[in-house]
């Protein structure tokens, strides 16, 4: 199981969800966490987040990003959207978040917000087959998708979300009629103007996101059943119970609207917004059934992850080893062949184990020959000739992440003369080595060349080595198929083998176990 936590700052709330990935890339919410900490308010006319703001923000944050890694979450991914895009202050806001808590957030544009709700919704619910209009409203902004089932066609970002409308037409409790007239008026010509290009087509669904949607519904729930609702993703709501709602909330005024069964406190003075945003878009649809669906923006961020990294994810769930795991990544980001490289790997290993009375290395070198090994033909993705010396450069410089810059110099050292000439000390980059690192590059080298040469075909043959030590070095190979090729490369790789452990090599193949 892969573990990722999605962090979601938006203007009106921070959400997180903590998710579990399996193999098969399907994922599993393992927890939500909300705090509704307005960081917009007043944000769409001074165009700053105010000091209170920024503190409430930073407090939630550091509270969420301390409770995932304490539950093992460590990879956080945490979006920001339109009050830090808008803020002249929000990049200040963002290196305090960085430099406090050490989380990285990247804000996203209109753009982008709105493919990433397309995506969620997309995986929360069986979208029409022919037009569907999305609509997710938020404190700062309002994204209006036109999509199916298949594909986005168009996203847009309006500047009508409900803290923005809030804080630009509602500037009395309760509201003047010429207030909600001017509220009214601010939202038909955004809508209008996010239709324009769509004016002429009719949806079959229209869905809704969002905190605003799923308070909305709670209230007509309740006030249609008695009851709450029994599950927010699918319930449907009316244009004409959308209207009886925005009629309540206009005439009453804060204690009236907080008396309204199901109406979340911390939204009385912005859900008003809301309500007639929906009421709008249904009637410029000319729909009178609204869908509501629980899945938005933080579920595109979880798809989109698992989208863009299902080959790191994979790798992870094959190879927990985080160092090993880096090396073969980056092996497959070179178009290695996996296969014999892994191979190499393990008769280089078996070599090395057997030997280790000769040697005398221990863990950390066994390590460093099984990763020179892993990729000691990388350097074919810039050219077969001279490859080794490629191979030297890419690992040098391929950012393998866990590695110290030292051990990433031994690597390269060793996989560079796993062909062609031994370790000189006219070489530069051997040359700069320590005089115990030197030897460590011989050895595990001239161990890789031999079990590079007994793979010459890259079909296997060479299953396996038995070590005999004597007078002489007598390598035993079991095999699957003649091996005359094998052998032969290995004989010409020997000599450095030979000049390190101070006798001569031999190579036996035992054919018991081919297939004639």
């Amino acid at each position: 199981m892969s573990k990722l936590a999605v962090i979601d700052i938006g203007t009106n709330s921070i959400h997180m969800v903590l998710v579990e990935i399996s193999q098969d890339f399907s994922c599993k919410v393992m927890d939500r966490f909300k705090d509704m900490v307005r960081l917009g308010d007043g944000t769409f006319t001074s165009h700053v987040l105010s000091d209170s703001a920024m503190i409430r923000g930073l407090d939630a944050l550091r509270n969420l990003t301390t409770l995932a890694r304490n539950k093992g979450f460590d990879r956080i991914v945490a979006t920001a959207t339109s009050a830090v895009r808008e803020s002249r202050n929000g990049g200040e806001f963002l290196q305090m978040v960085d430099e406090q808590l050490g989380l990285a957030v990247q804000v996203i544009t209109g753009k982008e917000e709105a493919r990433l709700i397309y995506v969620g919704v997309r995986n929360g619910m069986a979208l029409a087959v022919d037009r569907a209009l999305l609509a997710d409203v938020g404190g700062g902004s309002v994204e209006v998708i036109a999509c199916n089932h298949k594909q986005m066609f168009w996203g847009r970002s309006l500047k009508l979300g409900t803290i923005r409308l809030k804080d630009r037409c509602l500037k009395r409790d309760p509201p003047t009629k010429g207030m909600i007239k001017e509220l009214e008026k601010v939202i038909h010509v955004g809508l209008e103007a996010g239709l324009k290009s769509s004016r002429n087509l009719t949806f079959s669904q229209v869905v809704a996101t969002s905190g605003t949607a799923a308070n909305l519904t709670e209230i007509i729930y309740l006030r249609r059943t008695g009851k709450p609702v029994p599950q927010i993703n699918l319930a449907t709501i009316q244009l004409d119970e959308i209207r009886d709602v925005e009629t309540e909330l206009i005439q009453g005024d804060t204690d009236a609207r907080l008396a309204i069964p199901g109406l979340d406190p911390k939204r009385v003075d912005t859900l008003l917004p809301g309500v007639m945003f929906f009421r709008c878009l249904l009637e410029l649809a000319g729909h009178k059934t609204l869908t509501i669906c629980d899945k938005a923006l933080r579920e595109g961020l979880i798809y989109d992850f698992i989208d863009r990294h299902q080959d790191g994810l994979k790798a992870e769930q094959e190879i927990p080893n985080t160092r090993r795991r880096n090396v073969i990544v980056f092996g497959r980001r070179c178009h290695y062949a996996e296969s014999h490289a892994l191979h190499v790997a393990k008769l280089a290993l078996q070599l090395f184990d057997q030997l280790k009375s000769l040697h005398g290395l221990g863990d950390q070198e066994r390590e460093w020959l099984e990763y020179a090994a892993l990729l000691h033909d990388v350097g074919y993705l810039i050219r077969r000739r001279q490859h080794h010396k490629h191979t030297y450069y890419l690992i040098k410089h391929g950012d393998l992440s866990g590695l110290t810059a030292d051990e990433v110099d031994l690597v390269a050292n060793i996989a560079r003369y796993h062909r062609r000439a031994s370790p000189k000390g006219k070489h530069a980059a051997f040359s700069a080595l320590s005089g115990k690192q030197k030897k460590i590059v011989q050895v595990l080298s001239a161990l890789l060349r031999v079990a590079d040469g007994l793979d010459r075909s890259q079909f296997s043959v060479v299953q396996d080595i038995h070590v005999s030590i004597g007078s002489s070095i007598q390598l035993g190979l079991d095999c699957s198929a003649d091996t005359e090729l094998e052998v032969w490369a290995a004989q010409k790789r020997a000599a450095l083998f030979e000049k390190v452990f101070g006798r001569p090599v031999q190579f036996v193949p035992n054919y018991m176990n081919a297939e004639n």
